[in-house]
């Protein structure tokens, strides 16, 4: 039982390595999609990543070395004949009885390629609110392109396949997902649907510290990946061009890092709409001011995120090493005044803003004065 036990150890620990990396843009998501955040369906989503990872290393690990690998004469073949394990179970439980029948290998492969396919049934049906078909047919499909993989040899990174394509596989697998699909309902019956959560989502919600801190969070992860990202983009085009690759701490990379992304995230939002930078837009949070005019909506722009931006590209091309500790201050100064400044935050209090929620701008809006 070795052999079906560790796939799932690693589907557990993979999937919510998985889930980690990826928390804050699920949770964007679902604000963007439903107006507000959904523990239900956030947990939903650990247990799809958690299920995503235990099926590839059920179906397609462990991979075998190159060099173990011993190819059939006539090469990969796919094994097309229906219902074929029905001869297999029969050859290998001859002379036992019931009880050995039942928990023989060749039964127990036909049950757990069912069982495999039914959390695909269920999460499709009701989890993504897909129809029975379509939960089915997708479960199909999923299937193979496994079995495609695996006799491709990984699409042609081995010579043959390391494991036996099957149309019985297919088979199993697909009514697996339509058992998932039919008892999805009772399953996962306390699960928020769709049309419910699309149903509430214009409604307006409380500002609230969390939600005002998780805008931030998603601005800094947006700004990390956006400048990882043109940074690697900007290195495979030297190499593709045969040029010398400049150090990490070159002027123009520190700007693709810190400036670039910041310019997207903070200034792009100030000069083309209310101002609220690509964090705040994911949770529906605005900034209003009794006059929201260009220069304030800059100004608010430049006092936390662009601040930030600025000090780190400072940092990372001059020698003052009292430069990053400044950029990170100007970060914690931010995430401390959110709950010390109610709806302001450190650039309202600065600027005159207030936050409020996207949906409903409120009637009167208190000036810095007040």
């Amino acid at each position: 039982m070795g052999d079906w036990v560790w796939p799932a150890y690693v589907g557990i620990i993979g999937g919510v390595l998985l889930f980690l990396a990826f928390m804050l843009p699920i949770i964007a998501i679902q604000y963007r999609m439903y107006g507000r955040f959904t523990l239900l369906r956030f947990l939903g989503a650990a247990g799809l990543s958690v299920y995503g990872v235990a099926l590839v290393a059920y179906t397609l690990l462990p991979l075998p070395s190159p060099d173990s690998l011993r190819c059939p004469p006539g090469g990969s073949v796919f094994q097309l004949v229906p219902f074929n394990f029905v001869d297999d179970i029969q050859r290998e439980t001859a002379g036992l009885g019931v009880t050995g029948t039942l928990t023989s290998r060749a039964t127990l492969q036909v049950a757990f390629n069912v069982i495999l396919f039914i959390p695909w049934g269920v999460i499709a049906r009701r989890y993504l609110s897909w129809s029975i078909p379509i939960s089915v047919l997708t479960g199909a499909a999923a299937s193979g392109l496994i079995e495609l993989t695996q006799f491709t040899g990984l699409w042609g990174l081995y010579d043959c396949a390391y494991r036996v394509g099957d149309v019985d596989d297919l088979m199993t697998n697909t009514f697996g997902a339509l058992i998932g699909a039919l008892l999805a309902p009772f399953l996962l019956w306390f699960m928020p649907q769709r049309k419910e959560l699309f149903a509430t989502r214009g409604q307006s919600r409380p500002v609230t510290v969390w939600r005002r801190w998780l805008g931030m969070a998603i601005d800094y992860a947006a700004l990390s990946l956006l400048g990882f990202f043109l940074a690697v983009v900007y290195r495979i085009v030297l190499m593709a061009l045969g040029t010398e690759l400049p150090a990490s701490d070159d002027a123009f990379t520190q700007a693709l890092v810190f400036l670039v992304p910041g310019f997207m995230v903070f200034y792009l939002p100030a000069l083309s709409g209310s101002g609220a930078s690509l964090g705040q837009q994911a949770v529906w949070l605005k900034p209003v001011w009794p006059e929201a005019t260009l220069s304030r909506r800059l100004l608010r722009a430049s006092i936390t995120g662009g601040l930030y931006c600025v000090l780190s590209f400072l940092a990372g091309v001059l020698p003052l090493p009292v430069l990053d500790p400044f950029s990170g201050l100007v970060l914690f100064a931010a995430f401390v005044a959110a709950p010390l400044t109610r709806k302001r935050g450190l650039s309202g209090v600065l600027t005159g803003a207030q936050m409020a929620d996207a949906r409903e701008v409120p009637a009167a809006v208190p000036t810095r004065a007040d």
